[in-house]
C-alpha cells in the first residue's frame, strides 16, 4: 500500500513537470510571435530587388544547365530571407495563426495574418476574414482590390507569408501590405529580359502547378523539367491539380480541392488539362518566390512522366511504359 506523502509526492512531481512544460510551450509560442513581429518590417519604399535568373528558353525548347547560380539565388536570397517559410517562426506562425489565443499570446491588438503557398483566392479570404472578423462586404471589397490591380488576374497575386497588423485592419490596408510583398518579392525580380523570355503571366500559372504538385524546392525545380518537356512537345499536362480547381470551382463541392477521381478527367473546363494541351487559362493557386523561381529554372530532365508515393517519394520516367512499370512495381498496378 502507497502512503499518502508518496502519493502527494508523486502528484506533486508531475504537476511541477506540466507546470514547465506549460511555460516552456508558451515561451517557445510567444518567441515565434516576436521572430514574426520583428522580421515583418513592410518597406515603404521598394528598392532594387535582385533579378530571377531564367534557365528555360521557350523558343527554342532548350533548358540549360544554369544549377550553380539557381541554388545560389535560392540559397541567398530566398532560404535566407527572415520571412521564409523554412523559418521555424513562421511555420509555427502559421499552424497557430487561426487560434485566437495564440494571437492574443503576445498582443492583443495585434494579429498575425498568413496566406499559405498553393492556397486558392477563396482560401485566402476566407482565412484572412476569420482571423479580423471581416463580414461579406469586407470579403467581396478585398477580392476586388486585389483581382483590379496590375497585373489583373484572379489569382496569383496573393503572395504567400505571414503579414502583421492590427486587429480592426480594413480590406484596403491588407491589400496594401500583400501588394507591396508582392510588388517586391516577384515584380521587383521580374525585369523586362526576364518577361522577354517568360512572360510573368506563363511563370505564375506553372509556378502554381508546381506548388500544388511538388514538395520541397528540388523537386519543384524537377516537376517543372516535366511540365516544360511536356510544353515543348505540345503534349497535354495531364496534371491532378488542375482537374482539382476545376471541381473546387463548382459552388456545390464540399471542398476547394477535392481527390480526384477517373471521371474528373472528362470535366468539361479549360483548367482541364487531360482534355486541353497547353497551359491554363490563368494561375490554380497563389505561388511562393520559391514556385516561381523553379518555373523559371526547372532541371534538365528528359523525363515525361512522373509520380509521388505517400511517402513523397518522386519518381520520373522518359517513357509511358516505363512509368506504368513503375507504378506496377510499388503498388501492382497502373495507368
Amino acid at each position: 500500500m502507497i502512503k499518502k506523502p508518496t502519493l502527494f509526492r508523486v502528484f506533486y512531481c508531475f504537476a511541477l513537470v506540466g507546470i514547465v512544460l506549460v511555460a516552456v510551450v508558451v515561451v517557445f509560442l510567444l518567441q515565434s510571435q516576436i521572430f514574426v513581429f520583428n522580421s515583418f518590417q513592410p518597406d515603404t519604399e521598394l528598392g532594387q530587388s535582385e533579378p530571377f535568373p531564367v534557365s528555360v528558353d521557350p523558343e527554342t525548347n532548350t533548358i540549360y544547365d544554369n544549377d550553380g547560380l539557381v541554388k545560389d539565388f535560392y540559397r541567398e536570397t530566398l532560404a535566407l530571407n527572415p520571412k521564409s517559410e523554412n523559418r521555424w517562426w513562421n511555420q509555427v506562425a502559421a499552424v497557430f495563426s487561426t487560434k485566437t489565443w495564440y494571437q492574443n499570446l503576445a498582443s492583443p491588438v495585434s494579429r498575425i495574418v498568413v496566406i499559405w503557398p498553393g492556397e486558392r483566392k477563396e482560401e485566402v479570404v476566407k482565412h484572412i476574414s476569420d482571423i479580423l472578423n471581416w463580414n461579406d462586404k469586407e470579403r467581396k471589397e478585398f477580392t476586388r482590390l486585389v483581382e483590379s490591380s496590375e497585373p489583373v488576374l484572379k489569382e496569383g497575386k496573393y503572395f504567400p507569408g505571414q503579414y502583421v497588423t492590427h486587429r480592426h485592419a480594413t480590406p484596403d490596408e491588407i491589400y496594401q501590405l500583400i501588394s507591396t510583398e508582392f510588388a517586391k518579392e516577384v515584380l521587383g525580380r521580374y525585369t523586362d529580359e526576364v518577361a522577354e523570355i517568360v512572360s510573368l503571366n506563363e511563370a505564375l500559372i506553372i509556378a502554381s502547378l508546381i506548388e500544388r504538385e511538388a514538395g520541397d524546392f528540388n523537386n519543384m525545380r524537377e516537376v517543372s523539367g516535366v511540365i516544360w518537356n511536356r510544353l515543348f512537345t505540345d503534349m497535354p499536362l495531364q496534371l491532378d491539380a488542375t482537374l482539382q480547381y476545376a471541381r473546387g470551382s463548382n459552388d456545390y463541392e464540399a471542398k476547394w480541392w477535392p481527390i480526384p477521381v477517373p471521371r474528373d478527367k472528362f470535366i468539361d473546363s479549360p483548367y482541364n488539362t487531360y482534355q486541353n494541351s497547353g497551359l491554363p487559362p490563368s494561375p490554380i493557386a497563389n505561388p511562393s518566390a520559391e514556385a516561381i523561381l523553379a518555373a523559371l529554372n526547372p532541371v534538365i530532365t528528359d523525363c515525361l512522366f512522373y509520380f509521388h508515393r505517400n511517402n513523397g517519394e518522386y519518381h520520373c520516367s522518359a517513357s509511358y511504359d516505363d512509368h506504368i512499370n513503375k507504378l506496377r512495381g510499388f503498388y501492382g498496378q497502373g495507368s
